[in-house]
């Protein structure tokens, strides 16, 4: 049965509205999923001359009363956003409406509605503006799942990494890692690609250290005191895990088919490798989330700058759509 994708609208100001379009233009999209989108009808029409489509928006309230064929952009209207919303502009109702059509989403998924969901950007200043004082989606999504253990994933089409750390610098994320952060990341790992089909998902871990310390010639033991009980732990409850292996040969070896998954000990290590071997299908997912609800997302923002002129591409859009149809949970 093929997965209900809800795509969230993000800030509606800027290129969300656009690049949903142009992407569910592209009727092979209809053949391996229900794309249902959540956010503001009035917008959707609007772009839909703009970028030359000749689509029809439908909007409803319930997933039920989608039509999920390609020409019509079913759409769950919230109908939050003055119809002269101007584009490119920070506003207020427009961060308040992307926090709204996030909400939404996250319910129907928890209440199994829909399969994952797929975030356009948002604008962190008009999110604040709105009166939602988060930093982005990834912590409005814990906060609405009651999630405290979480981690990014990221993927291109031959790679996928998810990571101990991220957003913290490199001292400060070696000395945050610890044998159950580890042992909860590489758990993360199996069980995300597990729930989406992997029979037997293989997990890798990076080393912290160059050649992954070469048995403590480079820094000061940390594989054996940080990585090495967490990845035991998970080996012992039968997960499918290797490592610490070097990173340098260890993203050659995932990228020709050895390993399903990465892990990744911090930001760069992980990021750098998916960067290089495509950025512009680059997809950020949120894995961990109470429920087994998936979020894959964009790898870029909002693009005030050129929101509503038909500049912005699609490429990046159709890439998440794909990757949350890829590890969509199967019920």
């Amino acid at each position: 049965m093929k997965p209900i994708i809800g795509i969230t609208m993000g800030d509606a100001a800027g290129i969300g509205p656009e690049i949903i379009v142009k992407a569910l233009g592209y009727k092979e999209l209809y053949e391996t999923c229900k794309p249902l989108v959540f956010g503001d009808a009035k917008m959707l029409e609007r772009v839909v001359p703009i970028v030359g489509s000749t689509a029809t928006i439908h909007a409803i309230q319930d997933p039920k009363d989608a039509k999920y064929e390609f020409g019509t952009i079913d759409c769950i209207d919230l109908d939050l956003l003055p119809a002269d919303l101007a584009f490119g502009e920070v506003n207020a109702k427009a961060g308040d409406a992307a926090f709204q059509f996030l909400a939404k989403a996250i319910e129907f998924a928890k209440e199994k509605k829909i399969n994952s969901i797929c975030t356009a950007p948002l604008n962190k200043e008009a999110l604040h503006l709105g009166g939602h004082m988060y930093p982005g989606h990834t912590e409005i999504l814990a906060k609405l799942t009651d999630t405290e253990d979480f981690s990014m994933m990221l993927t291109t089409p031959n790679l996928r990494v998810i990571h101990l750390t991220t957003h913290i610098g490199l001292i400060d994320a070696i000395n945050s890692i610890t044998p159950e952060r580890t042992y909860t990341v590489v758990k993360l790992a199996h069980d995300t690609l597990k729930n989406a089909g992997f029979e037997n998902p293989r997990v890798a871990v990076c080393g912290i250290n160059p050649h992954a310390g070469e048995n403590g010639l480079f820094g000061y033991g940390e594989e054996e005191e940080k990585l090495e009980p967490g990845i035991k732990k998970a080996q012992s409850e039968g997960i499918n895990v290797t490592g610490p292996l070097p990173a340098d040969t260890l993203f050659f070896r995932a990228g020709r088919g050895d390993f399903d998954i990465v892990v990744a000990c911090y930001h760069d290590q992980g990021h750098a490798p998916i960067k290089v071997m495509g950025i512009e299908d680059g997809v950020n997912i949120t894995v961990g989330l109470k429920g087994g609800i998936i979020r894959t997302s964009v790898d870029h923002g909002t693009a005030f700058d050129i929101a509503g002129k038909n500049l912005a591409g699609e490429k990046s859009m159709i890439a998440a759509i794909n990757s949350a149809i890829e590890l969509a949970p199967k019920f």
